[in-house]
């Protein structure tokens, strides 16, 4: 059987590109061949995603050239290794109108592919809109990054769902969401796809040297100067030092000794050999969990419930750093052995999900 995958693979983020490989290696264990379709977000290549990140200032769009230069060649040679994508290219709603069915189930997910905030609205696409109605979809914890639909979109996206098989979500807000606001009782909450693998499997594949020296890891994906002051402050107080995951050229002038634009993988291995990691990163924050580095968490300005809520899910809210003021947080224990027997359990519910979501269409056809 063959399953074709939508999510948002073509977005330059390390958390994205990583969830993208686990919801392929996790879903191969039910297929005999799992391929992305290869729909690019308009926001993600191009003049398109320069402009996003220069907001129309032609100096912010010459001083991100550079590092969008370095992204294609880092994101596109993860791509091009790990994830099958389609052969074709999807960028219009005339190139979808010419897209090959020749796949046995449809899935989306995970990560944000449903949050109408960073697409700019309800990107159909990403309901499979363009899939024959007939073949079976489902969902693979998806996410709407936010805790509430407005009134309009709850309407459109409760039709755009009705013709799922099975529904799986990845944060306990977004059951609610379809539960109240969509009106549909059918749905799962499920982990991360990054969650679903264990902590063997991302240690076998993980790349990159680590310091020989303690670090204090920072993974930040926005500007923050309250949180790079803290990162500064307690490597003072714990004596340790800070290396700094750039996802940008121009991060190497923020505190940390920086790594570069590292490659994909090498995310893995500097989280894994951390002291500990100060981060307003969901899947940083998922990886320290999984790798057993206690993590301080900063909620972003937007979008933080993804964090709360998995940090409320392992039992683990005490690590949200709620005051730049507050050095004590290191000193507070975490029952690692607790929140390991919590993520196994939750990868438990995929394997359930998952053959439950085959195994129903499977029972259709034998009848």
């Amino acid at each position: 059987m063959k399953a074709d995958v939508i999510t948002l693979h073509s977005v330059a983020n390390y958390g994205t590109q990583l969830q993208a490989l686990a919801t392929q290696e996790k879903l191969k264990e039910y297929f005999d061949e799992v391929e992305f379709i290869d729909y690019r977000r308009p926001d993600t290549y191009g003049l398109n995603l320069m402009k996003t990140f220069s907001r129309g200032n032609f100096l912010r769009a010459l001083a991100i050239l550079p590092t969008m230069l370095v992204w294609k060649s880092r994101f596109g040679r993860f791509q091009k290794k790990y994830l099958h994508l389609s052969k074709n290219t999807y960028l219009t709603q005339a190139d979808l109108n010419k897209f090959q069915d020749n796949a046995d189930y449809y899935i989306v997910g995970s990560d944000q592919v449903w949050n109408s905030g960073w697409n700019n609205g309800v990107i159909k696409t990403y309901y499979l809109d363009f899939v024959d109605s007939r073949k079976p979809k489902f969902s693979f914890s998806s996410s709407f990054g936010q805790s509430r639909l407005g009134a309009e979109e709850a309407s459109e996206v409760r039709d755009l769902l009705s013709g799922f098989q099975t529904l799986s979500v990845r944060e306990p807000s977004a059951v609610q969401i379809v539960k109240n606001q969509l009106g549909i009782d059918d749905v799962t909450q499920l982990v991360d796809p990054v969650l679903s693998l264990p902590a063997e499997y991302w240690r076998r594949i993980a790349t990159g040297s680590v310091p020989k020296e303690k670090y204090i890891l920072i993974y930040s994906l926005n500007r923050n100067y309250d949180l790079d002051m803290y990162a500064k402050a307690l490597s003072r107080h714990t004596g340790i030092g800070l290396v700094r995951f750039c996802t940008r050229l121009d991060q190497v002038f923020r505190p940390g000794t920086a790594r570069i634009i590292p490659n994909i993988l090498d995310f893995i291995n500097l989280i894994d050999h951390a002291v500990f990691v100060i981060t307003d990163s969901f899947h940083a924050t998922a990886f320290s969990m999984l790798l057993n580095t206690p993590p301080i968490c900063i909620y972003p300005e937007k979008y933080s419930s993804r964090i709360s809520e998995f940090l409320k899910l392992t039992d683990s809210e005490s690590r949200h750093l709620s005051s730049y003021n507050d050095f004590d947080i290191i000193k507070q224990p975490m029952d690692f052995s607790r929140i390991n027997t919590i993520l196994k359990a939750k990868r438990e519910q995929v394997d359930l999900f998952l053959k439950r979501s085959v195994s129903l269409d499977l029972g259709d056809r034998n009848e």
